[in-house]
């Protein structure tokens, strides 16, 4: 069993990206980029006329977590029906777990609030709602470090590239590579400017999510879908999908 190809190629880029991840963790619990935080915080707030707030929420709907999770499921339910086999379930079930055991409790754990926190509950002065590791706070105001809408933007479009391609080829048609690039690459850039402009995440906030999102993604696209040993009773259902046909 061989892990699958990711590009760029090798360990190097996962590195860097804990790395940029850590390091912009230590910048902000130190007090650094705050000003560039309340900067873009407050042109987006001087800049949202009815119309741009209304098409921005619109469009913040494709960073949701729960309805991207079941279509995801349901893409890969269709997929394993078509092929009769139970690996194309995998990759939802795992991004599933991953994104679980990391996006919710780094936000707990960093504790930091949105910039709508000085506008609407808990009503926070503003220099109070850019610092992280506000443990003072109730769990429901301070989870906006790193995005989970971009995080989780990045995942799931990856997962659902990845099962469109073979359920596709279950009716003799094959997917355009750009058409791939499109899914993966369009609506995180969309949710990470939404959820910006929209005050419901900082700038850092959203770029934090845009790293972790894209170590996550990696590692689910390393992950070998068709030589994943199986269970005895799911070896009757057991066939390839990643290089189907």
């Amino acid at each position: 069993m061989r892990l699958r190809p990711v590009r760029p190629a090798g360990w190097w880029f996962d590195g860097l990206l804990l790395a940029a991840l850590v390091g912009l963790t230590v910048t902000l619990a130190t007090g650094h980029l705050f000003g560039l935080d309340r900067a873009v915080a407050d042109w987006a707030d001087a800049h949202r006329p009815t119309a741009a707030r209304w098409t921005a929420m619109i469009l913040n709907f494709l960073g949701q977590g729960t309805p991207l999770t079941l279509l995801a499921a349901g893409l890969g339910v269709l997929v394993a029906v078509r092929l009769r086999s139970v690996r194309p379930v995998l990759p939802p079930v795992v991004a599933f777990v991953l994104t679980y055991l990391t996006i919710g409790p780094l936000k707990v754990w960093t504790a930091r609030p949105a910039p709508s926190a000085s506008a609407k509950e808990p009503f926070l002065p503003p220099d109070q709602t850019l610092p992280l590791f506000q443990d003072g706070l109730p769990v429901r105001f301070a989870q906006s470090f790193p995005s989970g809408h971009v995080a989780n933007a990045i995942v799931w479009y990856g997962v659902l590239a990845l099962l469109l391609a073979p359920l596709l080829a279950t009716f003799g048609r094959t997917v355009p590579p750009r058409l791939v690039t499109v899914v993966r690459v369009l609506p995180p850039l969309i949710v990470l400017c939404t959820t910006t402009y929209l005050g419901w995440h900082w700038l850092t906030d959203s770029v934090a999510g845009l790293l972790l999102g894209l170590l996550l993604d990696r590692l689910l696209h390393r992950v070998p879908w068709d030589d994943l040993p199986l269970p005895g009773r799911l070896r009757t259902v057991d066939r390839p999908f990643t290089s189907y046909p």
